[in-house]
Order: C-alpha cells, then structure tokens, then sequence
C-alpha cells in the first residue's frame, strides 16, 4: 500500500479508541496538551493506566514533561470541544502551550500539571513506569491515577461512569471522531 493509504488503514483497523488529552507541564512553567487515542487499563489495585507514546525521533513535548514533573492528566475528549482537542496534535514549538492555541482552559488540582476545564471526566496521574518497546521505537507510559475529577451525575449507583451521558468521545483513525451509543448492560457472564 501507499504509505499514507497504509497508516489510515492500519490505524483504523482496531476499531473504535478512545480519545483523551493528555496534559503536562514543563520546568518553565509552560503547558501542553496532546490528544493520543492509546490509553488502556491497566488494573484497579492499584489504579494503573497507559498510553503509548510514538517514537522519540522527533520532539515529544509530553514525554519529556511527564519525567520532568513526574505527573500528568488524562482527560477525556467531549463532542462539545472535539474540533480543539483534535488541534493539539499540530506539532508546536516546546514554548507554546496548546491551550493557547485553542478554547480549551487550563485548571489545577493537587498536582502541577494542568487539567482540561471542559472535559467532563479528569484523572490526575503520577508516572510509574516507561516500558521501551523496540519493535517500532514506541514507549508504553504507565502510571497511577491519584486524582479522579468528574461530576457525581455521571457516575451510576454501582460506580460505573456514564460514558454517553458524558458525551465522551471515540476515535477512530487518525482523524475521525464518534459519540457512544448504549446497546445495555449484560449481566456478569457464568459458565453455561
């Protein structure tokens, strides 16, 4: 395949991802914010998540930050804001904050790194672990989730989050962005 017909379609072969802004936070004092659509679960005891960075072959403002500051946040992307959370994958000088280049609002919790004001569900996360992965020069960031930001009407009564209350946003591909629809909860699966 044509090399830009190959990476949308590899891309988009794993389905629906979901898309969250990670914000961190240089030694100046400058921020910065990059959409990845890479986060996984890791575990509820402790709260570990990932993401996966792509190769350090040029800047990555985020990498760096995150050993710098030893934090970061990960905020989900809403349908209300999709247009300027799909922005910060421009590439910017490390001096310039993607928050300025948008109508997206920094705000501050417990840690030092900038949380997104209009994402309805935000996690502050303290950096754990790098995990080099040599096949395609890609870095797995693990880290523990110390901080939980979110509106108590999104969270039902057994403690799952409503996603699509939430207007929490999928991504598919590089640059394609989708809403949720609940087809219902199924019961906990037992043997047959």
């Amino acid at each position: 395949m044509e090399k830009r017909h190959r990476v949308h379609f590899i891309n988009s072969l794993s389905g629906y991802k979901s898309a969250n802004l990670i914000g961190t936070i240089d030694q100046e004092g400058v921020t910065n914010l990059s959409i990845v659509s890479s986060v996984i679960h890791l575990g509820a005891d402790p709260a570990l998540i990932a993401f996966v960075n792509r190769p350090h072959s040029v800047p990555r403002n985020t990498l760096d930050n995150i050993y710098t500051a030893g934090c970061f946040t990960i905020n989900h992307v809403g349908a209300a804001f999709v247009e300027d959370a799909h922005h910060t994958s421009a590439r910017y000088a490390a001096d310039i904050s993607e928050f300025d280049q948008t109508e997206l609002t920094a705000e501050y919790h417990s840690l030092i790194a900038p949380y997104v004001t209009q994402s309805n569900i935000k996690m502050g996360v303290e950096y754990r672990q790098r995990i080099d992965i040599e096949l395609n020069g890609t870095v797995l960031v693990i880290g523990e989730i110390v901080e939980v930001i979110v509106d108590e009407t999104l969270i039902e009564t057994d403690g799952k989050l409503n996603l699509v209350k939430a207007k929490t946003v999928a991504a598919s591909g590089l640059d394609e962005y989708h809403v949720g629809e609940s087809l219902g909860r199924l019961a906990y699966a037992k043997p047959k």
